[in-house]
């Protein structure tokens, strides 16, 4: 395709059918800035989009099934109003029960992400954002992931990824995610970091910013205080810091955890690299619980998704919220717009 699409197309995946993916979906496409700002491009089961239009609160979005998406996407179909589905069937009303964790409801989350994906690979799509699956489903599934960022990853052959948090104020990247934490320290590693490193300044690049500023979070208390709390600082950190400033970067010497967050918020840096899952997701999930986005970094294509879970225990009764949702939306479309004026 040679020329830009005037609105870019997003793959937007429903997530776990039992959870309150199909509704903070429902409830995103009723914005009308949606619309007017990209081509939605849904991939899910009617049948299950269908039963939470019936949910309170949950507003009535007309679907028209695409048979060949490459034709949509290109603007060939009609713009009638409607949202485009590719309905992949996959989820049985019956088998996927509204709150509980299943392995057909695992199945069909991951089988949207792989089409979405794909979707995203082939030009099909210039983006694509998800919402939540359920890791206990998908696992029972049979697919051992610990989360998209892997998956996707997996899919498209990427080789150095890592999750990329967005709030408004702060964003974080992740040496380690999901593993224990015994784990997560013994992952803290020169070559690791220095590839976190290099993914937060291309996550920011991505996002529009020039010149981007880099915390990096220390993995001790106080950073680890000259040695008296540890030395993964001068011993695995520090040095990454030192080769990424030989390569340009502006990176910050390791910093107290407690304090680097703050200082990320007030100015003095676009991105904190944080050390393990919940030293960087703590701080953003207070701040931006609603409005948090999670980006993979280091994939061939965009992907962004909400920072939040399948909320089962309120599945199916209106309550969610499809605030991250939107942010996650928005997210996308600014890296696809900065994407666009690079090439």
């Amino acid at each position: 395709m040679t020329e830009p699409r005037p609105r870019p197309v997003l793959a937007i995946t429903m997530g776990d059918p039992a959870g309150i993916g199909p509704e903070i979906v429902l409830k995103a496409l009723a914005h009308e800035s949606v619309a007017k700002r990209c081509l939605p491009l849904v991939i899910g089961d009617r049948r299950i989009l269908e039963r939470a239009m019936g949910w309170d609160g949950i507003p009535t979005v007309k679907f028209r099934s695409v048979a060949t998406p490459e034709e949509f996407a290109v603007g060939n179909a009609p713009d009638t109003g409607e949202v485009a589905l590719v309905d992949l069937a996959n989820a049985d009303p019956a088998d996927c029960t509204v709150g509980t964790v299943s392995a057909p409801s695992g199945r069909a989350a991951v089988e949207t992400v792989q089409r979405a994906c794909d979707l995203c690979m082939n030009g099909v799509a210039d983006g694509m954002v998800t919402a939540p699956l359920n890791k206990d489903a998908m696992n029972q599934a049979g697919f051992n992931y610990a989360g998209h960022t892997e998956l996707l990853a997996d899919r498209t052959g990427a080789k150095k990824v890592t999750m990329l948090l967005v709030g408004p104020g702060l964003r974080v990247v992740h040496v380690s995610t999901h593993v224990a934490l015994e784990e997560a320290v013994r992952r803290v590693r020169q070559e690791r970091v220095a590839e976190v490193i290099d993914l937060a300044y291309r996550g920011c690049r991505a996002l529009g910013i020039a010149a981007p500023r880099i915390g990096v979070a220390g993995l001790n208390p106080h950073a680890g205080e000259s040695g008296l709390f540890g030395d993964q600082e001068a011993r695995e950190i520090m040095p990454a810091v030192i080769a990424a400033r030989a390569r340009g970067l502006d990176v910050s010497d390791p910093q107290p955890p407690d304090t680097v967050f703050l200082r990320a918020t007030r100015g003095a840096y676009d991105i904190v690299v944080a050390m393990y899952h919940d030293q960087g997701h703590i701080p953003m999930k207070l701040l931006a619980f609603d409005e948090g986005v999670n980006v993979s970094l280091g994939l061939p294509i965009i992907r962004t998704s909400v920072d939040h879970g399948t909320a089962f225990d309120i599945a199916g009764t209106g309550k969610a919220r499809e605030s991250s949702l939107l942010a996650a939306i928005d997210v996308a479309l600014q890296m696809i717009a900065s994407r666009r004026r690079s090439e």
